[in-house]
């Protein structure tokens, strides 16, 4: 069994080409330099590490991951747009390039060579795979529309919540393990209890990214701390204090929300302190990467195999960054 690390270098190599036609330039330039800003590649190589749990990494895996990573792809250029984004790893995103109209086609195209990757497996897989692509894609969309909602909502429930991240990020994860094992040959047991693995791994993975742009080291978080803050964005811990927060500290809380003084992001976190929200939010995730491990221990091969996916799990959650 291969680790995160390992299959990430070996995806890295088969990925790393260009994959548009030279002509038109105007439409396909703007893709390769996409793809080349580079990213942690997490749902590719899950595909890889589904398939190998139960096999030997099949050649079908491999397409199947380029497939997922470019249609990660367009969803990132789009969300770009939708979010007005400038940059996207540190670098220009591609409406801010090539502007907004092209960063629409060369979304749509990268969709499309999403699909002639799959169109490339053995037949015999192409239906259920197809259809968990189709599922999941679809899922990730309506994610992304009600986290839009969210945005002129005054009130979100910690369910709705957990329900949009579970459709915009967790899902897409499980559907990379299960992908993979599919290919693998595993039953369907194995295959839900791998995919409930990812999804649970996904709302943790969240979790840890709300808490990380409050209260990650700058140095290692790669962004601005308070990021979150300062756009009022719903996340896990706002919505913990709002709900915790006695009436002089919601008080306070909106007209933070409603204002964009200097010292917002120090009033916020400070309220978030005291509302023991950074506890809570260890806690919740814990909790989850528990659950998701729970799902990984029943799946029927020997635990050896499993043990890439322990180390992933752990790493993802711990992470500074």
């Amino acid at each position: 069994m291969q680790s995160f690390e390992l299959l990430s270098q070996k995806f890295a190599l088969h990925f790393d080409k260009r994959h548009f036609p030279a002509s038109p330039a105007s439409l396909y330039d703007p893709n390769e330099y996409f793809l080349k800003l580079g990213g942690k590649r997490i749902r590719p190589v899950l595909c890889l590490m589904g398939n190998e749990l139960f096999g030997e990494i099949s050649g079908d895996a491999w397409h199947v991951g380029t497939a997922i990573e470019l249609f990660h792809n367009f969803t990132l250029i789009h969300d770009d747009i939708m979010d007005k984004a400038p940059l996207r790893r540190g670098m220009e995103t591609v409406h801010s390039r090539y502007g907004q109209n092209t960063a629409i086609l060369a979304g749509d195209v990268m969709l499309v060579k999403a699909y002639e990757e799959l169109n490339k497996i053995d037949v015999q897989y192409l239906q259920s795979i197809l259809s968990l692509f189709n599922r999941t894609a679809t899922e990730v969309c309506e994610g992304q529309q009600m986290d839009m909602d969210f945005e002129t909502m005054d009130s979100v429930g910690m369910d709705a919540y957990i329900k949009m991240i579970e459709l915009k990020t967790s899902v897409a994860l499980a559907a990379s393990l299960q992908t993979g094992a599919i290919l693998g040959g595993a039953g369907e047991r194995n295959q839900h209890l791998l995919y409930d693995f990812g999804r649970k791994l996904g709302i943790a993975f969240q979790v840890q990214d709300d808490y990380l742009d409050a209260f990650g080291d700058p140095g290692k978080f790669g962004k601005q701390v308070g990021g979150d803050i300062l756009s009022n964005k719903k996340t896990f811990l706002l919505l913990h204090a709002l709900e915790k927060a006695n009436p002089a500290q919601l008080k306070e809380l909106r007209n933070q929300l409603a204002g964009n003084a200097a010292d917002k992001v120090e009033k916020v976190l400070s309220i978030y302190r005291d509302c023991k929200a950074d506890q809570w939010a260890v806690t919740l995730q814990n909790k989850y990467l528990d659950e998701a491990l729970i799902h990984l221990e029943d799946i029927a091969v020997l635990t050896k195999r499993k043990q890439p996916l322990t180390d992933l799990a752990h790493y993802l959650i711990k992470r500074e960054f």
